[in-house]
């Protein structure tokens, strides 16, 4: 890639961190769907760095992630620690689901993924980042129904918010060449 590129995408990603974290603190963390679910967008920008960058960075800007969030939401860590498992997680995920063949520097998409194979990340992310987030914003196991709801209710609402994101992202559908 030439300087030029290089610096266009860390602007870029710059941007939407900026954007997502936003979003996430002064509009959908003030969601909450029958006090049971919120969405997560912020997640997005997590799913959406490039394929084959490295798991250190990936975990960083996971963690940078989650402790914007915390500071905004006064959730001391919780969102911090649940992103950096995401983070880690996600270069083997994205080996598993999708196989070595991706070249690096695509971006996970409909386009890239498929639709199904994209979902299925995009879902499998969501869900162990909110097992993990739950599991320490309860620190115990007392109404498992209820936290097993929350997931659920919190995963589905993040995962159409990110499907609804990503139906409308230009660069998912570019053509290149």
């Amino acid at each position: 890639k030439t300087r030029n590129e290089m610096i266009n995408n860390i602007q870029c990603f710059a941007f939407y961190f900026v954007v997502f974290a936003l979003i996430q603190i002064f509009v959908l963390n003030n969601i909450h769907f029958l006090r049971i679910a919120t969405p997560f967008l912020y997640l997005y920008f997590i799913l959406k760095l490039p394929v084959g960058t490295s798991r250190s960075l990936v975990v960083f800007f996971s963690f940078l992630m989650g402790l914007v969030i915390d500071l905004f939401a006064n959730t001391p860590r919780m969102h911090a620690a649940a992103c950096t498992l995401v983070g880690f997680l996600r270069a083997p995920l994205i080996n598993v689901m999708m196989g070595n063949e991706l070249p690096e520097g695509v971006y996970p998409s409909f386009k890239v993924f498929g639709y199904g194979g994209f979902f299925r990340f995009s879902l499998f992310i969501t869900i162990l980042h909110h097992v993990a987030l739950f599991s320490i914003e309860s620190l115990t196991f007392f109404d498992p129904l209820f936290m097993l709801l929350r997931i659920v209710a919190s995963a589905a609402l993040t995962v159409l918010v990110i499907f609804i994101v990503e139906a409308f992202n230009i660069e998912s559908h570019r053509i290149d060449g």
